[in-house]
């Protein structure tokens, strides 16, 4: 199916001065509005003409979405903040080094200038199918493109796959999730807190979103407790190209060691689902053992156990096997 990059379709633009505003705006036009926040997503969308929302509500004028501010011997940061801002914070940078690098590691420094933090975590997938217009089940249709004996799937999912077998192109949601940050969400009902490990679904819970995110729902901040500060931290992140590329794979990972053994630890690879993977089976057989090669080489193969790969993508299973081990071996302490 070819892609019509033509005018964007004709919509009406709000820019709210206050979270309230904007909240109000999102339960009036409902499905038909669009939230806008860095607009790199957006624009995307628009000028393929995929997407044709009647409102978009623009939160550039919304001050208070923005900044890095003190919570509770944590960080809240507004959703609106820039990624550029979140990585050269110096209270992130001392406290959260693991989400600096991450939000680093996302596209291009002008990209980053401009892309937000709320939007990184909460874009949509970019399968290639899904993105071209194909009537996929993602796109209400009865297919999945990308699962199909012709097709290529070479970025596609191992692990969750539902119908779709699209993954979350996200930096920093596996560094949400393995710090345990909480994502603050308004609506029209008041505001409600979610972990950010159920901030991400799967297609078995709604495949036509990637968030908990609905119609009138605004994402407002993003808390990080203090539980994770300043302890041992890894990420790193493969892709095609050094910059301005989203990841065939990455892993974030929070480690605590005491008298050489692992006191806990918090161990999350993206890019493997349609959602950042935390493996819980892997952080429990870890704790408590000494944090040495074995554990490293155990953590590495229980990573994998029942991973399903499609044609083009089974390189991923010894690459999550060694992100896996090298993340064990590189989270010293801070």
């Amino acid at each position: 199916m070819a892609v019509i990059r033509d005018v964007m379709p004709a919509f009406e633009l709000f820019q709210p001065g206050s979270a309230d505003d904007a909240v109000s705006l999102l339960t009036q036009y409902g499905g038909d509005a669009w939230v806008m926040a860095g607009g790199l997503d957006t624009f995307d969308w628009l000028k393929d003409r995929f997407k044709r929302p009647k409102v978009v509500v623009d939160l550039s004028q919304v001050e208070e979405l923005r900044g890095v501010r003190e919570w509770n011997g944590g960080l809240e940061i507004g959703a609106t903040t820039t990624l550029t801002e979140v990585v050269r914070h110096a209270w992130v940078k001392q406290k959260f080094p693991l989400l600096a690098e991450a939000a680093e590691a996302a596209a291009s420094p002008q990209i980053r200038n401009q892309g937000t933090i709320g939007g990184n975590v909460s874009q949509d997938a970019r399968c290639w199918y899904y993105r071209s217009g194909f009537p996929c089940y993602r796109a209400t249709g009865n297919i999945c493109f990308a699962d199909t004996p012709t097709a290529i799937n070479r970025e596609h999912a191992i692990f969750g796959a539902d119908r779709c077998v699209a993954v979350s192109p996200s930096d920093s949601a596996p560094a949400m999730v393995a710090l345990d940050a909480q994502m603050v969400i308004r609506n029209a009902k008041g505001e409600r807190v979610v972990d950010a490990q159920d901030y991400f679904i799967g297609p078995g819970t709604d495949i036509t979103r990637m968030t908990v995110l609905k119609h009138g729902d605004l994402l407002t901040a993003i808390r990080l407790p203090a539980t994770w500060a300043n302890t041992g931290f890894y990420f790193e992140k493969v892709r095609d190209r050094p910059v301005w590329d989203f990841p065939i794979m990455n892993v974030a990972a929070a480690k605590v060691v005491r008298g050489g053994a692992i006191e806990r630890i918090r161990l999350v690879v993206n890019g493997v689902a349609a959602h950042p993977w935390r493996l819980e089976q892997v952080e429990e057989a870890v704790t408590g053992k000494p944090a040495n090669e074995a554990t490293a080489e155990m953590a590495g193969n229980l990573a994998i156990e029942g991973a399903v790969p499609l044609r083009y993508n089974g390189f991923k299973l010894p690459l999550m096997r060694n992100l896996v081990k090298r993340a064990l071996r590189g989270a010293q302490e801070a």
